[in-house]
């Protein structure tokens, strides 16, 4: 029973907490009545286990609440202070041990006749009178029985001494925070789980354990595509080795070869029984490779869910630490609170618990101004701050903003000087960007003052780490008078990386997509050289470029002329471009930790495997940049071969897009063994972004395909300065007068239609436009 009382104990004292600070801003009857109801509950549950002064507490909270339900009193900001610290004894309750409850009542009595006395004083004085001041101001707590919560708002002890005070208040009464006043109070998470059909609590590792088998499961069934892909060309080499086998029976009936025709005969028969059987093979197949990876899906999605909670779930206790830090603060703020029920995983919102505290105390305490400095700026006197979290472009993007004094650029770079960061020259010539990214350093603050809230240069160290370690970013947007706002970008969860993959020596490579600043194609006159190294000019400055092969100790690769591939990447102070083979495309990877017993590996942070099966390594960013610039100081960066990649014995380049994977495999393998290096692309979108980042020779494009189509992608090359100049092929099952018109007009050099095309007349169409391989 104490063990039930405990759980609904933890709920009802969430409920009163986010309720109260809700219903110091907006006291209707239907704000406070669940905030009655919940302690209700608590007095007849703790008469039910025999705690009979914790029922004393609770009646009394309950007949202030019904007081002020009915209109009988008002709740001040003291009244909620002594509330709040009645409910922060039930939830010091909470998180103890059941054998303790009886013993923690015990030596908590003091405490329980102090409140109860303080709330019947509040319900006996006439309305509008402020509370007597709390006796014994300077009364020693006794240390906290229970360990800290998880709640970023500091506590009282669950049991103080009995003259313990309420937190004194330097604010009005109406100095107060909280969420929207529509927002409802937070539910019971009981009600919540009957509601949703039943909660059964799994322990993490099975949790993980779980997720590891759900990502392997996937990668198996997207691997069954390879199978797929084999059989559709094997289909195709029966289908071409039947031909010769038809001239021959030609030949054999003009020679009147009557043996040699029947043998013949049979084995034609055989082999085209053989290419039927294998045609209905694939289509079992496919199939079968369809189901298996719709269901693949629907397991690894339903256990991604199964480590989603609603963003809210880790907002308890931050709607009172605004309330509390305002009052203590002489500051009017509103706490709002946008996307409560974004899904995020539950081991990144863990994570944002720390940072988010920091966040929002350094915006309270440094970026609000008080009323009178608000009200003189003619701003209102209360300000507003705003926490945000939604999903965008495959990442959870947290963001929190006020609208205080914001950032002053030329404060913050004189700062930068006056710690010794930077030369004033150098200072001078930094943008506002690059200013912002000093704030992350660790012990670097602009405030004049240290208080007990903030002013040290921790917190926003303490944000930036943990964005990084779990593959996000951070960045801030300032302005000197209108606010700041913080932007964390993280990946939805920390089993599934969104990924670029990159090709180096003929390896793939996978990047966390957070990471990367920007992905440049440079010509060989785009990079100089200084003291034999390599750089190119970006956003005004000198770009460091490092071939990935010598950061691996790979051979270097052939000299050509071709553009080159390069990857930005960064982090505090430091950014350097990774020149890399190809760039494959983006990849989603469930990410594989690696056996702990390797210990650290240089440059590289887990491991995961591709849908075909092959294994690849996922890079740590900072350590590439570390490890560049370690290159950079000791000498030992090299030049970056000028065009080093058109490599492949100058083989020219056709890039295929369309969305059906039979038609890409069949053009590939097609051009391949022509003698063509070929990529592909399963939608003008993706194509774009190869065209963007590789050169190429050649534009083989479909029409209909989703989210951009092939006379968009057409329009899109040909306005481009660097594309415009390379031939377009659009090939289309549409055979259409109408259709290729429109396809010429938006500046293809050729129309094709897969109806009609066979190999000769796509490779002769190839060869016209840009010669041979």
């Amino acid at each position: 029973m104490l063990d039930l009382f405990r759980v609904e104990l933890e709920n009802h004292t969430r409920t009163l907490e986010a309720g109260l600070v809700t219903a110091e801003r907006d006291q209707t009857p239907e704000q406070i009545e669940p905030l009655m109801r919940a302690a209700h509950s608590i007095k007849g549950a703790a008469r039910i286990v025999g705690l009979s002064d914790a029922v004393t507490l609770a009646h009394a909270m309950e007949d202030v609440l019904s007081a002020a339900q009915h209109g009988k009193r008002t709740l001040t900001s003291d009244a909620v202070d002594l509330l709040l610290k009645s409910n922060d004894f039930f939830a010091g309750l909470a998180r103890l041990d059941i054998g303790e409850l009886p013993a923690a009542l015990a030596r908590g009595t003091a405490e329980i006749e102090s409140l109860s006395g303080q709330l019947r004083t509040f319900l006996a004085a006439p309305a509008g009178q402020a509370l007597p001041a709390a006796p014994a101001a300077g009364a020693k707590e006794e240390p906290a029985q229970a360990a800290a919560p998880p709640n970023p708002a500091a506590q009282p002890a669950p049991f103080a001494a009995a003259g313990t005070p309420p937190a004194a208040s330097p604010a009005s009464d109406n100095t107060c925070a909280g969420p929207p006043a529509a927002a409802p109070p937070a539910r019971s998470r009981t009600a919540q789980d009957r509601a949703e059909g039943g909660l059964v609590r799994v322990r993490a590792e099975n949790m993980n354990r779980l997720m590891a088998l759900a990502g392997e499961c996937l990668v198996q069934a997207q691997s069954v595509k390879t199978v797929y892909q084999s059989l559709l060309l094997l289909k195709k080499d029966m289908a071409d080795a039947e031909k010769p086998l038809r001239r021959s029976m030609e030949a054999q009936t003009s020679c009147e070869d009557a043996d040699g025709e029947t043998a013949l005969q049979e084995t034609l028969t055989r082999v085209d029984q053989a290419g039927q059987r294998i045609a209905r093979d694939i289509i079992r197949f496919e199939r079968f490779s369809r189901r298996l990876e719709h269901l693949a899906h629907r397991l690894y999605n339903e256990v991604i869910s199964s480590r989603m909670v609603p963003f809210s779930d880790g907002l308890h206790g931050f709607s009172r630490m605004v309330r509390d830090l305002a009052r203590e603060t002489g500051k009017q703020v509103r706490f709002e609170i946008a996307g409560a029920s974004t899904p995020v995983d539950r081991d990144i919102l863990e994570r944002l618990e720390a940072p988010l505290s920091h966040l929002i105390r350094n915006a309270i305490d440094h970026g609000m101004e008080s009323p009178e400095e608000r009200l003189a700026a003619g701003k209102p006197a209360e300000g507003t701050l705003v926490l945000e979290a939604r999903h965008v472009a495959g990442m959870l993007n947290i963001s929190l903003a006020d609208d205080g004094r914001g950032i002053n650029p030329e404060d913050l770079r004189g700062k930068v000087v006056e710690k010794g960061y930077v030369s004033p020259e150098m200072a001078g010539s930094l943008s506002r960007a690059e200013l912002f990214e000093f704030l992350f350093l660790p012990g670097f603050s602009t405030s004049k003052v240290v208080t007990e809230i903030s002013g040290r240069g921790v917190g926003l160290d303490v944000v930036f780490n943990m964005a990084h370690e779990v593959g996000g970013a951070v960045r801030v947007d300032a302005e000197a008078g209108r606010g700041a706002r913080f932007h964390l970008q993280l990946p939805l969860t920390l089993s599934v990386l969104r990924t670029l993959l990159l090709d180096i020596a003929g390896e793939p490579y996978a990047l966390p997509l957070s990471r990367i600043d920007r992905i440049l194609s440079l010509a060989p006159a785009d990079i100089r050289e200084i003291e034999d190294r390599s750089y190119c000019s970006l956003d005004g400055e000198h770009l460091g470029i490092l071939d990935a092969r010598q950061l691996f100790s790979l051979p270097p690769a052939p000299a050509g002329t071709e553009r080159l591939p390069v990857v930005v990447i960064s982090d505090r102070l430091n950014r350097y471009g990774l020149v890399v083979d190809r760039v494959l495309g983006e990849e989603n990877l469930v990410v594989r930790p690696l056996d702990s017993r390797l210990g650290k590996i240089p440059n590289i942070s887990a491991g995961a495997i591709l849908d075909d099966g092959s294994p690849v390594v996922i890079f740590d960013t900072d350590d590439l940049v570390r490890s560049i610039h370690q290159l950079l100081t000791t000498g030992k960066l090299q030049k970056v071969g000028r065009g080093r990649r058109a490599a492949a014995a100058g083989k020219k380049r056709v890039l295929i897009v369309d969305d059906s994977l039979t038609v890409r495999e069949v053009e590939r393998r097609l051009l391949e063994n022509a003698g063509y290096d070929v990529a592909t692309a399963i939608d003008g979108v993706d194509g774009w972004n190869k065209l963007s980042a590789q050169p190429f020779d050649l534009l083989v494009s479909d029409v209909d395909m989703p989210r951009m189509n092939g006379i968009d992608l057409v329009r899109t090359v040909k306005t481009d300065p660097l594309l415009k100049e390379m031939p377009v092929m659009i090939v289309s099952y549409k055979d259409r007068e109408e259709d290729r018109l429109r396809g010429l007009e938006a500046g293809a050099n050729y129309y094709l239609t897969k109806g009609s095309f066979h190999d000769e007349s796509l490779l002769a169409a190839v060869r016209d436009l840009i010669g041979g391989p």
